[in-house]
């Protein structure tokens, strides 16, 4: 029976040995060795406005830089929403600056004139009331006539008082209130013309960056809506590998410590450096899961190639190694 013990008690640690040679971070003489994938970040481009699609310039597998005009919408209805914005503008420019100014001098003469037209009717006016009530005093008119009179010295008097009015504001100008309120219609139409103006500049899709062309969604002649992505960017500006590592050799791989990133495929060995290191352990990913470590607890590494190429494609298994001092 003990024999029996003592055989199952070496073959269970014969199995944790080879366990734990066999777990990503540890060579077989102990050193670190980690397992990871290339990630190389995408982006789905789209418009920020809707419309047909005129142009597409690029095919998958094209290489762009930033900058490089890859699409562009029919243009024409939004040159029209600028033309008429900036037609607004200019009716409102126009009509802030007649505020300003004024009256002109020959509309100021005519308000004159009106007031001198209107005190000569009311002096006529008066003249005819005083005859009338005299005649009726001796019985000679009738009070209707008289009535009437006084009625039309009345509306004299009163059209008189209005052209007054009518040169005053002529001579004064534009009140205050009412230049603020054709300065804030200005800017408002100010602000209208240039959201055409961006609207129009958004009709041309630029790469954001240096890339390659993964997917073409659309074609020429289809209607894209705002946002919908017509192209698929895979971006080479900065390539990552994604690895993971047990909580015992995290102090090999703090941020900032360089490594060395063997591609299975050619063997060409690329420099690399930690640059983030998550604070929250996490369970073994499916990618680099065997089943002896589906409970085991991992933290995840970022690690930036410096030196990346060609060489190296999306999700493209990698080993990951210490590089020498």
């Amino acid at each position: 029976m003990k024999k029996r013990l003592v055989i199952l008690l070496v073959l269970l640690l014969a199995g944790g040995f080879a366990a734990w040679t066999r777990w990503p971070g540890n060579g077989s003489d102990g050193a670190l060795v980690l397992y990871g994938n290339v990630d190389i970040r995408e982006v789905q481009l789209g418009f920020r406005v809707g419309g047909r699609l005129e142009r597409m310039n690029f095919e998958e597998g094209d290489a762009v830089t930033a900058g490089t005009l890859l699409a562009t919408l029919d243009s024409k209805p939004l040159r029209d929403g600028l033309g008429l914005a900036e037609a607004r503008v200019a009716e409102a420019r126009a009509r802030l600056a007649a505020l300003r100014t004024g009256s002109r001098p020959q509309e100021i003469e005519q308000a004159r004139a009106r007031v001198s037209e209107a005190g000569a009717a009311l002096k006529n006016a008066e003249q005819e009331y005083k005859r009338q009530r005299e005649l009726t005093g001796k019985g000679l008119s009738s009070q209707g006539l008289l009535d009437n009179a006084l009625a039309q010295r009345d509306e004299a008097s009163a059209r008189l008082a209005a052209s007054r009015e009518a040169l005053a504001l002529a001579v004064e100008g534009a009140r205050d209130e009412d230049i603020a309120a054709a300065e804030a219609a200005l800017a408002g139409a100010q602000a209208q013309r240039e959201q055409a103006a961006t609207q129009l500049q958004d009709t041309e899709l630029l790469a954001p960056s240096n890339g390659v062309v993964l997917t073409r969604v659309r074609e020429p002649g289809a209607i894209v809506s705002a946002g919908m992505p017509v192209y698929t960017l895979s971006l080479v500006d900065t390539v990552y590998v994604r690895a993971y590592v047990d909580e015992p050799r995290l102090g090999k791989v703090v941020p900032g410590a360089r490594l060395l990133v063997t591609t299975d495929t050619s063997g060409k060995q690329y420099t690399g450096q930690v640059g983030f290191v998550s604070p929250r352990a996490e369970f073994t990913p499916k990618s680099v899961e065997t089943p002896e470590l589906r409970t085991d607890l991992v933290y995840r590494l970022r690690i930036v190639i410096t030196d990346a190429d060609d060489g190296l494609r999306q999700g493209m298994p990698v080993t990951i190694t210490p590089a020498p001092d």
